[in-house]
């Protein structure tokens, strides 16, 4: 892919995360202190923290793949160094391996 078109997937991608982080982070903290079903406060909560979590990972990745174009190892599976599909990078811009390559090289 190339470098400008990353670029511009990863902004793109960057903005929806972080726009979304903001709005779970806006309506947890507008969320009602007392609803009485703290079961369910409970279980919604930790599906939250858990989303946020995903979602801080993903901006950790995009962070990441901004560097590998900087460095000029976008797109080049850091795995095994063969080239990662277009088609990929376009879906997932962050992609650091290609399909069925495991973290640690068992891929």
């Amino acid at each position: 892919m190339d470098p400008e078109r990353a670029r511009a997937r990863l902004a793109e991608e960057k903005a929806r995360i972080k726009k979304e982080l903001e709005e779970h982070t806006t309506r947890a903290a507008d969320e009602p202190e007392d609803s009485g079903d703290q079961a369910n406060e409970l279980e919604q909560a930790s599906t939250d923290s858990a989303l946020m979590e995903d979602l801080r990972q993903t901006l950790e990745a995009i962070e990441r793949a901004e560097a590998r174009i900087e460095e000029g190892t976008y797109g080049v599976s850091v795995v095994s160094g063969d080239p990662i599909p277009d088609e990929r990078l376009e879906v997932i811009p962050w992609a650091d391996r290609n399909v069925g390559e495991e973290p640690g090289g068992r891929g």
